[in-house]
């Protein structure tokens, strides 16, 4: 008797997708640009590369609103689908020279493919930076001092820090600690926390700024700029970056930089006139309209002080959207290489400064247990130290430690994150519980407070200035 073919079994339709079908959407989205039409209208590899990696990372850290370990379920999603994304970099090469011997014993010199080197050292150190927040948000497994309440709990409890609430993180859970505060070894605990993640924030600023900086400036930023810094500046602006005797943190008190959108655009207009005066510096025809009567000399000077300023921007305020230039570099990139550092370096930076934000939320808690006249005062959470070994760092230490975490840091500095990640500080495993396992309290690293602003999630912000929304929703910092 004859068999027939069977006809293959088909999944109902209720039936939740495979793995490897998930994985065929994905890449099948990233070959199309995002354009399911097919009909090549679709965005550039590397922006289809960089809106994944930033969508993924939305849908997983989105809504970390609590100092808690992340679910196993989330946990595996986010470390098999990154991993996914970034198996794009492997099969990015470059040819290096290398010694081979032949048969006869004689040494030849051949070349042999390699991955890009600007991927083969950053890629293991972003990784080692995620492994480092992961681990962060699960050292809070065991802890049992603070718990959270729904922002209407807490208006019922305390009206007048739900009050504050409503003013900026009205969205998130409050955290309680016990009357009298957290107890000391809690405290320590918190603190040694908060410093290692402000060192994983520094890490990631410095590659992102590194990849951003070496992305090139695209043609249709360029053709949007003014013809001069002054006018990009305005008169105000431009007087006093070009006076004789220039003080950045004097020039910086004279601007009303309340808002997250004056900060925006103070960075915005720096950027630009640095542009302007980077491409007159090199501009070597003297008819072209970009000619201007100030000279070389204070031309350079001016930039550098310009520049002086955006780093000090981007150092006290690193929770804010990215720029224009930013903006406009991610969008009309072409590298892939540099599409995946700059949005996984994004990301983490994003992310940092989240668990950040939650850990000082805590700090602030504390310090209304134990400060309970100025729980009706205005809120000293980022501007009025939360801890003993807190302290405000100088303008001038300021400019410096500023210009080294963006411009000198290298990056083998984090790739293998040790003892003198922190000015020789022992790093030591820290269960809550142990104080023999913190630093003692002297011997805290002091830490720049982060600023009291009102800020949009930088994992976003470009997506919602390319294509005039957020690809998905985000909770926002």
């Amino acid at each position: 008797m004859a068999c027939r073919d069977e006809a293959p079994i088909k999944q109902p339709k209720d039936h939740p997708p495979t793995e490897i079908e998930q994985m065929k959407e994905r890449f099948s989205k990233l070959l199309l640009g995002e354009d399911m039409s097919g009909g090549g209208k679709g965005v550039s590899s590397a922006l289809a590369l960089s809106n994944a990696i930033t969508n993924l990372a939305a849908s997983v850290f989105g809504e970390q609103w609590r100092l808690e370990p992340m679910s196993v379920e989330r946990k595996t999603r986010w470390r098999k689908e990154i991993d996914l994304l970034l198996s794009v970099t492997d099969y990015i090469v470059e040819f290096v020279a290398s010694q081979q011997k032949s048969k006869d014993g004689t040494n030849m010199e051949i070349m042999v493919t390699r991955q890009r080197n600007d991927l083969h050292m950053n890629i293991p150190a972003l990784r080692k930076l995620d492994a480092m927040l992961i681990d962060c948000l699960d050292n809070f497994k065991d802890q049992s001092e603070f718990y959270y309440v729904s922002s209407k709990d807490s208006s019922d409890s305390n009206k007048d820090n739900a009050s504050k609430r409503k003013d900026d993180k009205w969205w998130l859970p409050t955290p309680k600690v016990p009357t009298n505060g957290l107890s000391e070894n809690s405290r320590k605990f918190m603190q040694y926390q908060k410093d290692c993640v402000n060192q994983v924030l520094k890490a990631a600023m410095a590659i992102n700024a590194q990849v951003l900086s070496e992305m090139e400036i695209p043609e249709n930023y360029i053709e949007l700029l003014p013809k001069n810094g002054r006018e990009s500046l305005g008169d105000s602006v431009y007087r006093n970056i070009t006076v004789e005797f220039f003080d950045p943190d004097q020039f910086l008190s004279t601007l009303d930089l309340s808002s997250e959108h004056k900060i925006l655009d103070l960075k915005d207009r720096i950027e630009a006139s640095i542009v302007i005066w980077k491409r007159k510096m090199n501009q070597k025809d003297g008819k072209s309209a970009w000619g201007s009567a100030v000279s070389l000399e204070k031309r350079e000077l001016f930039e550098e002080r310009a520049e002086t300023i955006l780093i000090i921007l981007k150092h006290r305020f690193p929770g804010t959207p990215q720029s224009a230039l930013d903006i406009s570099k991610i969008q009309y990139n072409r590298d892939i290489g540099q599409a995946v550092l700059e949005s996984y370096s994004r990301i983490l930076e994003s992310l940092a400064f989240t668990v950040m934000s939650r850990i000082e939320d805590v700090l602030y808690a504390d310090y209304l247990a134990q400060n309970p006249t100025q729980a009706s005062s205005k809120s000293p959470s980022r501007e009025t130290p939360v801890s003993s070994g807190v302290d405000k760092p100088s303008p001038g230490e300021e400019t410096q430690n500023a210009s080294e975490t963006l411009t000198s840091m290298t990056l083998l500095d984090f790739m293998n994150w040790g003892p003198d990640i922190s000015d020789n500080e022992t790093k030591k495993e820290s269960p809550i519980g142990n104080s023999d396992n913190f630093p003692a309290e002297g011997e805290l690293k002091p830490v720049q407070k982060l600023q009291n602003i009102v800020t949009n999630n930088k994992l976003v912000s470009y997506l919602e200035n390319i294509s005039g929304g957020p690809k998905s929703p985000v909770a926002r910092h």
